[in-house]
């Protein structure tokens, strides 16, 4: 791993990466180049790769919106050849927040951390009957 740390970048639909950006560097002050903001916005499948492929130096993990779409499917197309490079989809604040705060672990560590943060960070408040029966049956 580089000195100094994991990159990340985001790639989603429209804005969506540009805001979680924003949000992270008012939450955690992070500086420039950490996260990189990319947007599938016009682009094909094969330039979306391109475009990440482009912005790939070192330990990186590539935050996707979905999945199952544009980004998703493009990120692991044309990228699954590069070497340090981990595709995570479903990004949310949590996750972003987990990654700032701890890139300076080895590459498949963090990204194993980042999953599991997003996984608990996904909770509903109680009073709503339906989550709540859900809950009784989950335990």
């Amino acid at each position: 791993m580089s000195e100094a740390g994991v990159r990340g970048i985001i790639l989603a639909h429209g804005s969506m990466a540009t805001g979680l950006v924003d949000a992270v560097r008012q939450i955690a002050g992070i500086e420039e180049g950490v996260l990189t903001p990319l947007s599938n916005k016009g682009l094909s499948p094969e330039a979306i790769g391109d475009l990440v492929r482009s912005h790939v130096h070192g330990p990186t993990i590539l935050f996707t919106d979905l999945q199952s779409g544009s980004c998703g499917f493009a990120a692991r197309r044309y990228c699954h050849d590069l070497a340090d490079f981990v595709v995570i989809s479903g990004v949310s604040l949590p996750a972003l927040l987990e990654f700032v705060m701890n890139r300076q672990l080895a590459l498949d560590e963090l990204a194993a951390r980042v999953v599991e943060r997003a996984r608990n960070a996904i909770i509903s408040s109680p009073g709503d009957a339906a989550v709540n029966e859900h809950r009784a049956v989950s335990r």
